[in-house]
């Protein structure tokens, strides 16, 4: 019985943290630059996939409390080669607006929090094809 309030109380707390990443955590902006990033993707036809990607890291990017990154099984040395062309158009802008809302929201007590999940998002931002965004239990 115990071990089921418990949960339910992580629960909670991992939605009011979600909230609270949305409006006073820079959630919502980080989520529009992944946004644009996709936008610009999709236009340029090749690089629908990196699209795919961005729109998979705008949703973990406005609520990232209770979730958590894993490579996929079979992405392989393509993932990869494309990975490292994802880092040099739009990976990069997108790890350094993390870094500097996580560094800007480490200053407060209350935003260290907020600061700690956006360094998370860091590795994602620059590494994004395959990998998937999973339920952490």
């Amino acid at each position: 019985m115990r071990l089921a309030s418990r949960g339910h109380h992580g629960g909670v707390i991992r939605f009011l943290l979600n909230l609270l990443w949305l409006v006073f955590g820079g959630g919502f902006v980080l989520a529009l630059g992944y946004g644009v990033a996709a936008l610009i993707c999709f236009a340029l036809v090749v690089t629908i996939p990196f699209g795919v990607a961005s729109l998979r890291l705008a949703s973990y990017s406005l609520w990232p409390f209770g979730r958590t990154l894993v490579s996929k099984p079979g992405a392989g040395l393509p993932s990869g080669l494309a990975n490292v062309l994802w880092v040099v158009l739009a990976g990069w802008w997108l790890a350094l607006s993390h870094i500097l809302a996580g560094v800007a929201l480490c200053v407060t007590i209350i935003g260290i929090p907020f600061g700690v999940a956006n360094f998370k998002l860091v590795p994602a931002a620059l590494w994004p094809l395959g990998q998937e965004v999973v339920e952490t239990p």
